[in-house]
């Protein structure tokens, strides 16, 4: 907490509340956010333990947000909501790469043998397969941040916590809006929904498009500028009410992203423009020549498309026993062509492609009454995923590069100009100018998951709860592994530290079995305010590494069993509400042992292997205050004292602070929605968020990191016609700041990390008819 500054903080802490105390519940058209507010905001109906309750309810410590509030804030991405939530980081790399960061702890990896360490879930299906879970946000009814291990509740990607996206449903009756957006950088947005049905048959149709410039420039011919966007998410739902006893929902989903390349911009070798500098918004990123014969596309850049079904019955077999239904299927195909040296050089030019597919079946009974409620039942959940990474470069290059085979050469020269593509005609004495070389190395994994669970809460007494759950199961996990890497001709050996397969595919397989229980206490101080305590157990499942080595007859398979990465989370926590005050305090303490990290090693390979044990202590306070009907003032913080045991047989990772992971995140701001007569009303909100200090990778290096970065975001505008029409104006990033998303990557695994600019101010005016 050093980084902030004793007053700031006080203004923060006297102004703290959550989105969750300022979510209103299941909106549709409104009139504004005076009308919405005026029930408690501790009783928004969440189903983190898949009933519904209130979230002051719930025994554990958890953030919803609405869609209308995400409105209000002028969000549509997670990476955006984040900001908002405490003890949530998100950073978008690209919507192929997120990384998704509960409580300090990052779920990132993209390799198909590894498994996630946060939830995502999608209408209730775990969708948490990093390259095909990101999408936009949209006609979205809310979005449920749970926090510390779930696996009773979520299943076993849930180490840490969870994330739970949920859909708006069709519903009886015609209604429909639609926005349109236009700001700086070109951006364009249409965005919508209609809705039409009966109590008995209703659907829903909602999209999103959104399109806008790159924000840095590309210098490179025939490239376009970088970080541009171009994202499409359709969904279509139907809901069927034959009886008031049973509901089936069906949505499909699809999403869409033709974006361009990521700026990785080298921190060492300099541009036609200048000299390197991290925070540019100039680059020369051309990829390789052969960038669409050998890695999938002639431009940098992310081409992705996700599909996405659910089908959920719920039937209320009497009174007291509910049964529900929940399946899913979900296929996703990208593939990210990037500029993994930052320069002009064509030298290290890769690719990305994943594709993969999963299904899952849920089969869940509820039972309440008024002194235990709980459910049972199990799940099934299969997936298949592929990645296949091919690189291009020109062997020269890569050696003068790589090893400085020519002395005085260099790399880049300072003007930008390439000085190493001399390197080949200088070492072949002008046989040759250039020789081109690709290789190519891919993962594959099939893992199959077989659990049943229980969760029961008692109720001895009106005032107090006391719940117990456990997640009993099994998993099949099959990795597999091809590389591809022939001998360079200047260097008689692969370019790559990978050994190559000779056609091979080489499989492992291994299966586990693991029992994660949860105990939770909420004891009713009042009616508006209760405490509790819960301790909870998660677990990252083993990863089965594999790769390839040189054996004595020839390539052999390189087994390495990553174990298992278990937490227990103790928690304790109080939430409620006052008068015009409402919010929460949660105190938590984590241990880990077998603490996974990832990092990039000398082939540009993301490698996995256990750090040791690990420890994390955290205070997470939200708090919210309503002084009139029309103004709301909200903020949170969230301060996590985590890292790596400070321990030497931990090596370079002893005492690190968690990749991605602030010790101190906060927000503040205020809403207001005035009424000025005859159906309309002005509204408005600014709002300041700070996150301090990260470091971009493990073993933490200055190098690679991110100072303390405060933003300043408002959105606000006029209502007309008692909500029918609306036009408002945005602003992100309203004063500029200028700081990294990311370092180190790929880059930095061949001693030239490369830095990421985040977005700079955007703003623009969007206009929205109800209807």
């Amino acid at each position: 907490m050093r980084n902030v500054a004793p007053m700031a903080l006080g203004a923060i802490l006297l102004l703290t509340v959550s989105p969750a105390a300022l979510a209103q519940s299941n909106g549709q058209n409104d009139t504004g956010a005076a009308e919405n507010t005026a029930a408690s905001d501790t009783d928004i109906v969440v189903t983190a333990q898949k009933l519904e309750q209130r979230a002051v309810d719930v025994p554990i410590s958890i953030t919803a947000v609405t869609g209308d509030r995400m409105d209000q804030l002028g969000v549509s991405d997670l990476d955006e909501l984040s900001n908002y939530v405490p003890g949530l980081n998100i950073q978008e790399q690209s919507a192929n790469n997120p990384g998704i960061v509960i409580r300090g702890i990052t779920s990132d990896s993209g390799s198909a043998q590894q498994a996630a360490r946060v939830t995502l879930y999608y209408n209730g299906v775990d969708i948490s397969r990093s390259r095909g879970s990101y999408q936009d946000l949209y006609d979205i009814d809310r979005v449920e941040v749970i926090k510390g291990p779930q696996a009773t509740l979520f299943g076993t990607a849930s180490a840490v916590g969870a994330i739970s996206i949920i859909s708006k449903r069709p519903e009886p009756g015609f209604s429909g809006s639609l926005t349109i957006g236009d700001g700086n950088y070109d951006y364009r947005l249409l965005r919508g929904f209609v809705n039409a049905g009966s109590d008995v048959v209703a659907g829903r149709f909602a999209f999103a498009y959104k399109k806008r410039d790159g924000y840095v420039k590309n210098l490179a011919p025939n490239q376009g500028d970088l970080y541009a966007q171009d994202q499409l998410g359709m969904r279509g739902s139907l809901r069927l009410t034959p009886s008031d006893a049973l509901t089936v929902d069906l949505i499909g989903t699809y999403d869409r992203q033709r974006n361009s390349g990521t700026p990785f911009i080298s921190g060492s070798l300099p541009t036609t423009a200048g000299p390197a500098a991290p925070l540019s918004n100039v680059a020369w990123l051309g990829g390789s020549p052969y960038s669409e014969s050998v890695l999938g596309s002639a431009n940098l850049g992310l081409h992705r498309d996700v599909y996405d079904a659910n089908l959920t019955a719920r039937w209320d077999l009497s009174d007291d026993w509910t049964l529900t239904l929940v399946n899913g299927y979900r296929r996703f195909l990208s593939n990210e062509v990037f500029d993994a040296d930052g320069s002009r050089a064509w030298y290290l030019e890769f690719a990305e492609d994943a594709k993969g597919w999963q299904a899952s079946q849920e089969t869940r009974f509820a039972y309440t009454s008024d002194r235990f409620r709980g459910s049972f039942g199990l799940n099934v959940f299969h997936e298949q995923g592929f990645q296949r990474v091919p690189f291009s470069t020109e062997e020269g290059t890569y050696l003068q590069c790589t090893l400085n085979i020519i002395p005085g050469l260099g790399c880049v020269a300072p003007d930008g100009t390439v000085s190493a593509a001399q390197a080949t005609a200088l070492a072949t004495g002008g046989a040759a100018t250039a020789i081109p070389y690709s290789s190519v190395f891919q993962n594959d994994g099939k893992n199959d998951s077989y659990s049943v669970f229980a969760d029961g809460t008692w109720i001895p007494t009106p005032r107090l709860e006391l719940t117990a759950g456990v997640r009993a199961l099994i998993e099949q996990r099959i990795s597999g592994y091809s590389a591809t890497q022939p001998n360079a001709v200047l260097a008689g050996v692969p370019l790559l530290p990978i050994v190559d397969t000779a056609g091979q595919t080489f499989h492992a397989r291994r299966s586990y079995q693991a029992f994660l229980p949860r105990f939770n206490a909420l004891y009713h101080l009042n009616d508006d305010i209760n405490v509790y305590a819960t301790i909870s157990k998660g677990r990252r499942s083993p990863t089965v590494k594999l790769n390839s080595a040189r054996g004595v007859a020839g390539p052999v398979a390189n087994v390495q069993d990553i174990p298992e990465e278990t937490v227990w989370n103790y928690e304790a926590g109080l939430k409620g509400k006052a008068g015009i005050v409402s919010g929460s305090l949660a105190v938590y303490y984590e241990t880990y042992s077998a603490f996974q990290v990832t990092v990039i090693d000398n082939a540009g390979a993301a490698r996995t292997e256990s750090a040791g044990s690990a420890k994390n202590l955290g205070v997470e306070a939200e708090l919210f205050v309503r002084p009139t009907r029309w103004i709301n003032l909200f903020g949170n913080i969230g301060y996590i004292g985590g890292g790596i045991d400070n321990n030497p047989k931990f090596g370079a990772y002893a005492g690190d602070q968690f990749r991605l992971q602030p010790k101190v995140q906060a927000s503040g701001g205020f809403t207001f929605d005035m009424p000025m007569g005859d159906g309309a009303s002005i509204f408005a909100t600014p709002s300041i968020t700070y996150r301090s200090k990260i470091y971009f990778e493990l073993p933490n290096t200055e190098l690679i990191s991110q100072d303390p970065v405060t933003l300043v975001n408002i959105r606000g505008g006029v209502r007309f016609a008692d909500g029918r029409y609306e036009a408002a104006a945005f602003a992100r990033n309203l004063t500029n700041r200028h700081y990294l998303l990311d370092a180190g990557n790929t880059g930095g695994g061949f001693g030239y990390p490369t830095f990421i600019p985040a977005e700079p101010r955007f703003y623009g005016v969007e206009l929205t008819a109800n209807f």
